[in-house]
C-alpha cells in the first residue's frame, strides 16, 4: 500500500495551504484515514482523521483553523489549512488503516498501518 502527499509549500504565517493524499492502489477514502506531523526536534502528532461515513476528529490546537475531508471519486483525502502559524510548521504525512471508523483511538499512531512519506509546510513570520 502506498499513500502519496502533495500540497506542502512555503507560505507566511496567516497563509492557508491545501495538502492530498492519495491512495496508491488502495481505496483509502473506504477507511480511517488521518493526518499527523512531525514539527523539528519533535515528536510525531495527530492532526485530523476522517473515517468511512466522514465523521471527523481534531487535535486540540487545530482551533477551527483545519478541515479534513476526502473524495471518493478521486481517492484523495485533503487537509485544508487556514491561518497557519508558525508553530504549524512540520512534515505532514497521512496515515491509512484497514477498519472504517476511527474510534476513540484516532490520535494514536500504533493505530495506522499504512504511513506517506511526507509532505513539508514550512510556515514564516
Amino acid at each position: 500500500v502506498q499513500l502519496v502527499e502533495s500540497g506542502g509549500g512555503s507560505v507566511q504565517a496567516g497563509g492557508s495551504l491545501r495538502l492530498s493524499c492519495v491512495g496508491d492502489d488502495y481505496p483509502i477514502t473506504t477507511y480511517c484515514m488521518a493526518w499527523f506531523r512531525r514539527a523539528p526536534g519533535h515528536e510525531l502528532e495527530a492532526v485530523a482523521a476522517i473515517d468511512h461515513d466522514a465523521r471527523t476528529s481534531y487535535a486540540d490546537f487545530v482551533q477551527g483553523r483545519f478541515t479534513i475531508s476526502k473524495d471518493e471519486a478521486k481517492n484523495t483525502m485533503y487537509l485544508q489549512m487556514t491561518s497557519l502559524k508558525p508553530e504549524d510548521t512540520a512534515m505532514y504525512y497521512c496515515a491509512s488503516d484497514r477498519r472504517f471508523w476511527c474510534g476513540g483511538g484516532w490520535d494514536s499512531t500504533g493505530a495506522y498501518d499504512y504511513w506517506g512519506h511526507g509532505t513539508e509546510v514550512t510556515v514564516s513570520s
